[in-house]
């Protein structure tokens, strides 16, 4: 094995045991109430664009349906899937991406930690 090879291992090596121990803290960063999330989820009439699981609505397709949220790469294409990323999604998504059609609901700070709770379920 080359040196080179041999360093690649290495950072490979503690990025993943970085990543590990650095798992729950990510996870809990949103410190939300995902029954709270969803019951925001259903005040703001998010299913009038989305598929929501456990929200009831009208069949849509403005928006992407949000089945599978936790497990998706990225936020609209843009942002990493992170709890923070999510909030600050959810604050202001013409922010993040001026080419969104999602609106600016005005989330309180409190509600968006609430909605990516709820979301962060959908696995």
């Amino acid at each position: 094995m080359n040196a080179t090879t041999a360093t690649l291992q290495r950072l490979a090596t503690r990025f993943g045991i970085g990543l590990l121990f650095a798992w729950p803290v990510l996870v809990s960063a949103a410190g939300g109430d995902a029954e709270l999330g969803r019951r925001a989820i259903e005040r703001y009439a998010c299913v009038a664009c989305h598929r929501i699981p456990g929200i009831p609505g009208p069949p849509s397709d403005v928006g992407p349906p949000l089945d599978h949220m936790a497990r998706r790469a990225y936020i609209a294409g843009v942002l990493g899937n992170t709890p923070a990323n999510m909030e600050r999604w959810l604050r202001d998504p013409p922010a993040v991406d001026p080419r969104t059609a999602m609106p600016n609901l005005q989330l309180s700070e409190r509600e968006a930690r609430d909605v990516a709770a709820y979301l962060a379920t959908l696995r």
